[in-house]
Formats: structure tokens, C-alpha cells, sequence
């Protein structure tokens, strides 16, 4: 089944749909952008390499089969470090900017705190990524220009997906660096963290569905350490409402050189194992999603 662009000439976004949706199932990639404006690299005091290291490098290319599948995917071309679609719209630390803010700002988060809101103050190093103060104009304008479309249109996509089928489930692909914390020694290596939120955005035998299907591949899998999901999940799983979301986070050194940022060639095979997942979601996802009717009396 081949996939088609989105009616969409909006250059921040990737979105691949297929020629029919079968699967209840909408595939997202946030992180995996790497446009870098010519004005943010002016602004920046790090060098390029240390902004890609945010990056989820070739995650959209790892879960690239959604189409084919019969599922709606969509990827941020914009990168990370110049907007973090994975955060709520005004999570800012209002100390980076210059000039009048647009409205008071979300400052008292842990994500702010660390220097890790809807602009990014610190790379992956920890290093400032500015030279100096951002104007705060450039909140609004990159709101416009990235954040907004990406989350219109995956609205879109959840809402339409739920119209079709009565239920609806967001696969939120990310990757995580191997020495984050929590992953463990090389012995003691997770390779996936499934995030529901602790059982709050995604039904419960589906999140235990995945995590069989990729223990039996031989893969260590952690659910929600050390990361449980972020604005994404919290935004769009109400497992109430028949929405649900699972965030999926990859062990980058299962497919990439992490200094070089450069492919290995264990890629494809990481590629034909979160195809093999999205297949095995998309085979029992409607009926672990959709709500079950109350027995007859």
C-alpha cells in the first residue's frame, strides 16, 4: 500500500499518509528533525554537532513502514534544540528572553528548570546554546512556525483516526542516549522504555502486548523509567475517551554511532523490528482499545 503527502505545503512537517488507514494507530517522531535555520545557528554559541546531539536521529526512519501499514505518520523536520514540539507551548524560562513576553510563562517545571523547555536553553552537553538573550518575539513566531502545525496536525490525524474506528492510539517515537540514567551498564543494557504516563495514557494489555512482543525478540524493555512520557502523552492519551498514547523510547547505540552521529549498519534491523512491533500493534490494537460492552444480564 503506498503512502501519500499530506495536503500540506507546511515545510516544518513530514507527514506521510497511506492510501487507506486500516490500523487505529497514528505514528509521531517530535525529535527527529534536523533543519537548523540559518538564524538559530547565527544565535547559537555551540557548535552544530552539539545541538544534534538532541536530536532522536533516524527515528522517523525507523518506523518509517507505518504507512505501508495501513497508519497516518508524522515527523517534525524542525529540530529539538530550536523548538521541542515534546513540551507544552509556553514552558519557558523567562530569563532567556529579551523584551516583552507574549503572556506569562510556564517557568516552574523540572524540564525548565533544567534548561529543557519549548526553546531549549542548554544542548545535550548542558552548555548554553545562546550567545546571548533570544528576543522574545521569536516565542510567538517559532510557535507559528513549528510548534502550532505540528500539533495541529497531529490532532488532525488523532481525531480523524478516532472518527474511522472509534478508538485511537498515538505511538510517540523517540530514541535515548545510551549513557542516560537509569539505562544501566553494558551488561545490564535497556534497549526500549515503554512511557504510558504510569498506566494513565494507554490501555494497559496493549502496553503489556508490546512489551511481550519485544522481550521475545530478545530486546530489554523498562516501562516509565527514566522516562514515563511527556506533554505529548499527557496531551493526547484519555484512555477514557477512547484516545490513548504510548511513548517509545530507543537505545541509540542499538543502531547509531553515538560520537559520529552516523548510522550502523544494525540499523535496518532495528527498522524491521519496530516494523514487526507496529504489526503486532496494529493486529490487536481495536480490540484492546476499544471499550468493551457490559455483559447482558
Amino acid at each position: 500500500m503506498d503512502s501519500s503527502p499530506m495536503p500540506t505545503d507546511h515545510g516544518a512537517l513530514d507527514c506521510r499518509l497511506p492510501a487507506r488507514q486500516t490500523i487505529p494507530v497514528v505514528v509521531a517522531s517530535p525529535h527527529s528533525g534536523a533543519l537548523y535555520p540559518a538564524e538559530f545557528l547565527a544565535q547559537a554559541a555551540v557548535p552544530l554537532a552539539a545541538l544534534r546531539r538532541a536530536e532522536d536521529a533516524f527515528v522517523d526512519q525507523l518506523f518509517a513502514a507505518a504507512p505501508t501499514l495501513g497508519m497516518p505518520f508524522l515527523a517534525a523536520r524542525f529540530p529539538r534544540s530550536y523548538v521541542d514540539a515534546n513540551r507544552e507551548p509556553y514552558e519557558l524560562d523567562p530569563a532567556m528572553f529579551e523584551g516583552p513576553l507574549p503572556r506569562p510563562l510556564n517557568h516552574r517545571t523540572t524540564r525548565v528548570a533544567a534548561g529543557l523547555g519549548m526553546i531549549p536553553r542548554v544542548a545535550a552537553s548542558g552548555e548554553a546554546i545562546y550567545r546571548g538573550r533570544v528576543p522574545a518575539d521569536e516565542i510567538e513566531q517559532r510557535l507559528e512556525t513549528c510548534w502550532r502545525p505540528y500539533h495541529v496536525a497531529l490532532s488532525m490525524l488523532v481525531e480523524q483516526t478516532y472518527s474511522l474506528f472509534g478508538a485511537a492510539l498515538l505511538i510517540d517515537a523517540h530514541s535515548m542516549p545510551s549513557s542516560a540514567s537509569g539505562i544501566g551498564s553494558r551488561e545490564r543494557r535497556v534497549d526500549i522504555v515503554l512511557g504510558d504516563n504510569h498506566g494513565e495514557s494507554c490501555a494497559i494489555a496493549l502496553v503489556e502486548c508490546a512489551e511481550r512482543w519485544l522481550v521475545a525478540q530478545g530486546l530489554r524493555v523498562q516501562r516509565n523509567q527514566p522516562y514515563a512520557g511527556g506533554f505529548t502523552t499527557q496531551r493526547y492519551g484519555r484512555p477514557s475517551l477512547g484516545r490513548h498514547a504510548l511513548q517509545i523510547e530507543i537505545n541509540r547505540s542499538l543502531y547509531m554511532d553515538e560520537a559520529r552521529h552516523e548510522e550502523l549498519p544494525a540499523l535496518a534491523g532495528v527498522e524491521q523490528l519496530m516494523t514487526g512491533l507496529l504489526g503486532q500493534i496494529g493486529e490487536n490494537a481495536l480490540e484492546m482499545l476499544l471499550p468493551r460492552p457490559l455483559a447482558a444480564e
